[in-house]
This record gives structure tokens, sequence and C-alpha cells, in this order.
């Protein structure tokens, strides 16, 4: 049976550094993020982001999220791997959930999501399935 997470998230740190600089190339950095979610997703995720920034103030960047907390009533971790873009102020990502990743009472969670961002906090969505008899 499908279910869907409707959350919101918040940035309560963000630090990034570049790693790669070059004169005429996209300034790549790695980011560690930390996030406070709310809703029908309760807890915590910390995020490792690398970007690349391009000239006119864009960006794409990929990360993997470990989350802690309740997914409804049920409570462990799981990873999510992003894959996004930042254009026009506002930072999209499509999530999906590693599969394998879920502990405690989260094994066997699967799905997808994800957000679209202008600020420090934000709504997230995830669409998931938890197999039967966990």
């Amino acid at each position: 049976m499908s279910s869907r997470a409707s959350a919101t998230f918040q940035v309560t740190n963000w630090d990034e550094k570049p790693y790669h600089e070059g004169e005429g190339e996209p300034k790549l950095t790695r980011a560690t993020v930390t996030k406070t979610f709310t809703g029908d997703l309760e807890g915590e995720g910390v995020v490792e982001y690398l970007m690349v920034h391009q000239a006119a103030g864009t960006a794409a960047f990929v990360g993997m999220e470990r989350v802690t907390g309740k997914l409804g009533e049920r409570a462990g971790t799981f990873v999510l791997e992003h894959r996004g873009t930042y254009l026009d102020g506002t930072a999209r990502a499509v999530c999906r959930i590693v599969p394998g990743s879920g502990t405690g009472e989260l094994v066997g969670l699967k799905g997808e999501g994800g957000f679209a961002a202008r600020g420090r906090e934000a709504p997230f969505a995830l669409d998931y399935d938890l197999a039967e008899g966990t």
C-alpha cells in the first residue's frame, strides 16, 4: 500500500566550502546541511551536497541524506538520494529512498519525493511503501 507523507523542513545549519575554483570554470563546492522535519515525517536529516555553480547564478547538485526519526508511526533511519537544480532563487530536488537503507521499523522502505525551496524552510512530500510485516 502506498502512502504520502507531507512535512516541512527547516535548514538549521549550512556549511559550504569550495573544493575547486578556476578562471572561467564553474565553481565546485561541498555543503554539509542539517535539517529538522515536522509533519508526517518528524526528525532530523543530515545531507552532504556536491554542487556546481554556474556564472549565471544557477547551480546543479547531488546529495545523500540520512534521515533519523519517525515516518508516520514508525521510527528508524533511511537515506535519501537528492538530484536537483538552483534556478531563479528556487532549489528544486527529486529525492529517492535508497533501497535497503531503512533501519528499525523502516526496514523495507522505498519511495520518492521532493521539494521546491525558496529559503531555509520548505514543504517536503514523500510517496512511499513499506513492505508488509515490517
